[in-house]
């Protein structure tokens, strides 16, 4: 088997075990039992992970039930106790300090005083946030992408696998931005069947065979929001780009997808240091 085989049974191997760990995050996730999915003894498997991921399995799993556990403390009533059980950890009292490490205060407390609460509304009824909203006028930018449906909080699955992907074809580039296109109203579409990709900006000369497709952005005016913190306050921040800044801002819709760029990665820095740009598409001003 020559170098190139060699890599596309690794690609393979590490979409199985990545669909694994997202569709088992509930469960506990033996290292060994992964290594199996891969059909790779767990010493060269887990070398070979790092090697295509640029972090370990352990902290793969442990970012991901804490993505997912953000998002629950933000967006449902559940009991921190039983987000702490579905994300796997023993006691209340040992997630409870993890999340702290990673989001600065303990769960209970984020729920109360997080970053999304800064979005809820005051005495006028408007949102005591404000962002700074610059706007754009860009050329249309060709992507590569992973198709996803289901819940926009879940696309860290397409993103592990266009990663992975790529890395293993030799194709991952130093100027590429990670983008996520989203085309559903998650307000309206029920999330199991909210639609989106995960994508990096390549031209023609990236190839694009599958699992990966081909998709483009638009040019042209576009509002920008950037929002710092934890993915799971975002969608707050969508509701004070469409509910205040664009009637004040006296600007129409353009018939267009947003779609946002990730200025840096939850592997290389904390939830509350993420950087995202949301791109709201506009008609030309009159």
């Amino acid at each position: 088997m020559n170098g190139e085989a060699a890599w596309a049974l690794y690609e393979t191997r590490l979409r199985r075990v990545s669909a694994y760990i997202h569709e088992h995050l509930d469960e506990e996730l033996d290292m060994d039992r992964l290594a199996e999915i891969a059909c790779m003894s767990s010493y060269h498997w887990h070398r070979i992970y790092r090697a295509i991921y640029g972090e370990t399995l352990a902290a793969t799993v442990k970012r991901l039930r804490l993505h997912r556990a953000a998002g629950d403390i933000v967006r449902t009533d559940l009991a921190v106790s039983k987000i702490a059980r579905r994300s796997g950890y023993p006691n209340l009292q040992s997630f409870n300090r993890i999340f702290k490490s990673v989001y600065g205060m303990p769960p209970a407390r984020y729920r109360k005083e997080g970053s999304h609460r800064i979005f809820e509304p005051n005495e006028n009824g408007k949102a005591n946030a404000m962002f700074d909203v610059t706007l754009r006028t860009i050329p249309a930018v060709d992507l590569i992408g992973i198709p996803h449906i289901g819940s926009y909080m879940q696309i860290s699955q397409a993103f592990e696998i266009l990663g992975g992907t790529l890395n293993a074809r030799g194709l991952i580039s130093p100027d590429m931005k990670m983008i996520g296109v989203y085309l559903d109203d998650p307000d309206i579409v029920p999330a199991e069947k909210l639609r989106s990709f995960a994508c990096v900006t390549g031209g023609s000369e990236v190839p694009a065979e599958p699992p990966l497709v081909r998709r483009a952005i638009e040019g042209g005016e576009y509002a920008v929001l950037r929002h710092k913190g934890p993915y799971a306050d975002m969608h707050k921040a969508y509701q004070w780009l469409y509910a205040e800044w664009l009637p004040a801002s006296g600007r129409q819709l353009r018939d267009s997808v947003m779609f946002e760029d990730y200025i840096n990665n939850p592997r290389d820095v904390g939830p509350t240091e993420l950087l995202t740009d949301i791109y709201m598409p506009l008609q030309k001003a009159a």
